[in-house]
């Protein structure tokens, strides 16, 4: 039929829309194992389409992002803050001509290793496993999406593509990267985005959960003059705003004002290092997509601020300090008797290792099955 977009025409229409620069779908290195295309889907439509309707993208309605799940109904969590960081990276990607599908597939993807309460549970889990490797929630992700989910009747995982899978493990400051993912290349642009994007809307929307839940004030960050600045932008345009408003005005704001920095910035980038491929982007030494000078030193003023204010908040503290107590006692008391986890948890210790399989149990886990978990496991009255 006429006027159809199959994948032939969806191709055409990347290399129509896309800068020199963006990766292609056409250009893709393929997935771990060979599967027939999809006629009207991209590769990395169709990476994103099996991350959404995965088993670790719905465990992150309940895993922490500050506050605890049980905090509060209006807080972020894992799963919202995901789509937060992939709808900021799909806008950007399209201002600046990347390959918006493969940079929303990418944020989708970024947190599906998290374990539950956040890094506080990353944390103990990482000191749990110290003589196993470590625990590091990149590499729990690449290992969800190419083995602990099971979707398929020819193969574990997800069978992403070697772009979104390398992505994933590139992520922030990766340590040593498995083998197989090049590592004297840098990310592509589309990863590059989806990382900045992450920490964009996580240091914005912090705020706002933090003024939520009273451990931060807006008199104290009228001393921070990225929020100083955008509050009085704000109140300049609407001086009768009512405080609720405010806020939520200022946060957008912020974020409008970040993002059209970051735009500004990574194009001059791109147009000064003369920036036209993917290998150029590959090759170069540093990080194309970035602020300019003059906002990352505001951003690091307001980090500073919620450092203190909020993630050393004593009752943040406490929150992350009973979550590695939890996540501490369900894993020794498993090493103890690993009896106690699921059959299919058990059959694959001989392969995987005692640790590791207790390590994917519990960062499985959303915040409420591990508090509950450990009812179940250490309370002599709780049902089993």
């Amino acid at each position: 039929m006429s006027g159809l977009l199959d994948l032939a025409g969806l191709e055409k229409r990347e290399d129509a829309l896309l800068a020199g620069y963006a990766m292609r779908s056409s250009r893709s290195r393929g997935r771990l194992h060979a599967e027939p295309g999809s006629r009207y889907r991209t590769t990395y439509q169709r990476d994103r389409d099996r991350i959404v309707h995965s088993t670790a993208f719905r465990r992150l309605e309940y895993k922490t992002q500050v506050f605890v799940n049980h905090e509060g109904d209006h807080y972020r969590t894992r799963l919202t803050h995901t789509l937060e960081v992939a709808q900021i990276s799909r806008s950007i990607a399209r201002v600046l001509r990347l390959n918006e599908d493969l940079v929303e597939t990418i944020a989708l993807a970024h947190d599906l290793g998290h374990s539950p309460f956040g890094h506080a549970g990353e944390d103990a889990l990482d000191a749990l496993l110290a003589d196993e490797g470590g625990f590091e929630h990149n590499l729990q992700s690449l290992r969800v999406v190419d083995t602990l989910e099971k979707r398929y009747p020819d193969f574990d995982g997800l069978n992403l593509s070697w772009e979104v899978r390398e992505s994933i493990v590139k992520h922030g400051e990766p340590g040593d990267l498995p083998e197989g993912f090049e590592p004297a290349w840098k990310p592509l642009l589309e990863a590059q985005l989806a990382d900045i994007a992450d920490s964009l809307a996580y240091s914005n929307h912090d705020i706002d959960d933090g003024i939520r839940s009273g451990f931060i004030g807006i008199e104290d960050l009228r001393d921070v003059r990225l929020w100083a600045g955008a509050e009085g932008a704000v109140i300049e345009s609407h001086p009768r705003i009512d405080p609720k408003r405010l806020v939520a005005r200022t946060v957008s704001h912020l974020i409008d004002e970040q993002v059209s920095d970051l735009i500004a910035a990574t194009h001059r980038r791109l147009v000064e290092a003369r920036i036209d491929s993917v290998e150029a982007v590959r090759s170069h030494g540093t990080a194309l997509v970035g602020f300019s000078p003059e906002m990352e030193a505001l951003k690091e003023e307001m980090g500073a601020f919620l450092h203190e204010r909020l993630y050393n908040h004593y009752r943040t503290l406490k929150m992350a300090e009973k979550a590695k107590r939890f996540i501490a006692a369900i894993f020794n008391e498993y090493m103890r008797n690993a009896r106690q986890l699921p059959p299919d948890f058990q059959e694959r210790m001989a392969s995987d290792g005692k640790a590791r399989v207790i390590a994917d149990y519990i960062a499985g886990m959303t915040d409420r099955f591990c508090q509950d978990e450990y009812k179940r496991l250490f309370h002599p009255f709780e049902r089993v």
